[in-house]
C-alpha cells in the first residue's frame, strides 16, 4: 500500500492513522491540467490547504473523470475536519479506481474521524486481507479496526479479532488497552484485568488510573474507581473521555448533578462521545429537560445505531413527548431483539394503549407477568438452586445503570 503511513500514539482513546494521501506527480508531464495538478498538489503539501481545493476543484471542472484529484481533494477536506465532502470525494475516487487501497484506507479514516465507525468498520475489513502481515500498516489497520468495534459497543468481534495476536502483540499499550477494554465490557474482567495489569503495573498516569477505574467501575466499586478517576483527573484533567468515565461513577453513586457537570465538560471538548451523550440524555430525561434530552439521545443514537439502551430511552422520551407513533417502532425493535427485556416491554404496553390497541397491550402486560415470575423463580433460594443473570437486562448494558430500573 504505497504512500500509506500510520501512527498510533499512546492509547486508543488517542488513535488517530495520518495518511499520506497526496499521489506522487509523474516528471516530464507538461499539459495544461497536469501543470494544474502539480500546482495544486504543491500548494497542498505546503499547507496552503484552501488554495490546493481551489486548485482541485478547477480542474474537476474540466476533467470530472480525474480519480486521483478527487482523491488529493478528499485528503485535502479529511486536513480541514471537512469530513463529509472528504467522503464523497473518495468515493467518487474509488468509483474510478476499485482495487486503489490507499484511496479506500483514506476513506475508512474519513469515516472514522467522522465517527461513522460502522461505515469506517466495513471498508477496514475489506482492506485488511489486502495488506501483508509483514508491513506495519496491517497492525494499525487492524487496531483501527479494532477501535470502531469497540465504540460500537461490539466487544465479542474485538476479542475475536484480537486474541489470536496477543503473544506477538500484548505488550504493545494500545492493543492490551483495546482487548482489555474489550474484555471487562464483556464481562470477562479477570481476563482483561491480566492483561492490563501485565501491561500498566505500577504507572500513575492518568491512562493507568482510567483502566484501573473502569475496572473498578465493572467490578461495581463505585468508590475505589471515584478515587482512580479522581487521580486520573489530577494528572490529567483534559484527558479524552475521563469526564465521561467520571460522570459514569457520579451517576452510579446517585450524584447526578455533578455527574450531568462532568458529561457537558466531555462534551464541550468530544461532542461526539456515545457515553457522555446517552447518559446526559438519560439525566436530562429524568429531569424533565426533554427538548436537550432529545438532541443527546438522537446523537447517542446515530453514533451507535445498534446500541440497545440508546434506542430504549430515545424511545422512552418519544413517549414522554406524546410522539407514541415514534417512539413505537424504536421499542418493538428492542423487544424483537431482545424479548427478555422487561422494561422495554412495559413501555411498549404503554405506548400501545395510548394508541388504542388494547389486546397488544393486555399481550405486554401478560408477558412481562410471565417474565418477572420466570426471574423470581431463578433467585436465590429457588427450588433448582440456580442463581442466572437477570434476563431483564440485555447483554450490552454496559454497568447496569440504576435509570434502567423504571420509566
Amino acid at each position: 500500500m504505497r504512500n500509506l503511513r500510520a501512527v498510533i500514539p499512546g492509547l486508543a482513546f488517542l488513535l488517530l492513522v495520518n495518511i499520506a494521501g497526496i499521489q506522487v506527480i509523474a516528471q516530464g508531464q507538461t499539459s495544461d491540467v497536469e501543470a494544474a495538478f502539480a500546482e495544486a498538489t504543491r500548494l497542498h503539501q505546503s499547507g496552503d490547504l484552501e488554495g490546493a481545493i481551489r486548485g482541485y476543484l478547477a480542474i474537476l471542472k474540466s476533467r470530472p473523470d480525474r480519480g486521483d484529484v478527487r482523491s488529493n481533494l478528499g485528503a485535502a477536506y479529511a486536513r480541514l475536519g471537512r469530513y463529509e465532502e472528504a467522503i464523497d470525494q473518495y468515493k467518487q475516487a474509488l468509483a474510478r479506481d476499485q482495487r486503489n487501497q490507499t484511496i479506500r484506507y483514506n476513506l475508512a479514516l474519513a469515516y472514522y474521524k467522522a465517527t461513522w465507525f460502522t461505515e469506517a468498520a466495513g471498508e477496514l475489513e475489506s482492506i485488511i486481507p489486502s495488506i501483508s502481515r509483514g508491513q506495519a500498516e496491517w497492525l494499525s489497520a487492524v487496531l483501527l479496526l479494532a477501535d470502531c468495534q469497540v465504540r460500537l459497543g461490539d466487544y465479542k468481534k474485538v476479542i475475536d479479532l484480537l486474541s489470536p495476536l496477543e503473544a506477538t502483540h500484548g505488550s504493545d499499550r494500545v492493543f492490551a488497552y483495546l482487548l482489555g477494554s474489550a474484555l471487562i465490557s464483556d464481562n470477562q474482567i479477570a481476563k482483561g484485568q491480566v492483561l492490563i495489569d501485565r501491561v500498566f503495573h505500577g504507572e500513575d498516569s492518568a491512562e493507568a488510573r482510567v483502566l484501573i477505574g473502569s475496572i473498578l467501575l465493572l467490578a461495581d466499586d463505585k468508590h475505589g474507581a471515584l478515587k482512580e478517576f479522581e487521580r486520573a483527573l489530577e494528572l490529567n484533567p483534559r484527558m479524552q473521555g475521563l469526564q465521561a468515565w467520571y460522570g459514569r461513577t457520579l451517576m452510579r453513586l446517585g450524584d447526578g448533578e455533578n455527574a450531568i457537570n462532568a458529561f457537558r465538560r466531555e462534551l464541550a471538548v468530544n461532542p461526539n462521545d456515545f457515553d457522555s451523550n446517552l447518559y446526559l440524555g438519560i439525566l436530562l430525561k429524568r429531569e424533565k429537560k426533554l427538548d436537550e434530552a432529545f438532541d443527546h439521545l438522537s446523537r447517542a443514537s446515530r453514533l451507535r445505531p445498534r446500541d440497545v439502551y440508546a434506542r430504549y430511552h430515545l424511545g422512552a422520551l418519544h413517549h414522554l413527548r406524546g410522539k407514541h407513533l415514534e417512539a413505537l417502532p424504536m421499542l418493538e425493535a428492542v423487544i424483537k431483539e431482545f424479548p427478555d427485556f422487561v422494561e422495554a416491554r412495559v413501555l411498549l404496553a404503554s405506548v400501545y394503549y395510548r394508541l388504542n390497541r388494547k389486546q397488544d397491550g393486555d399481550r405486554e402486560q401478560a408477558i412481562v407477568k410471565k417474565l418477572n415470575a420466570e426471574h423470581q423463580a431463578r433467585q436465590p433460594g429457588a427450588k433448582d438452586g440456580v442463581i442466572q443473570s437477570d434476563p431483564r437486562k440485555p447483554p450490552t448494558d454496559p454497568q447496569n445503570d440504576p435509570d434502567n430500573r423504571k420509566e
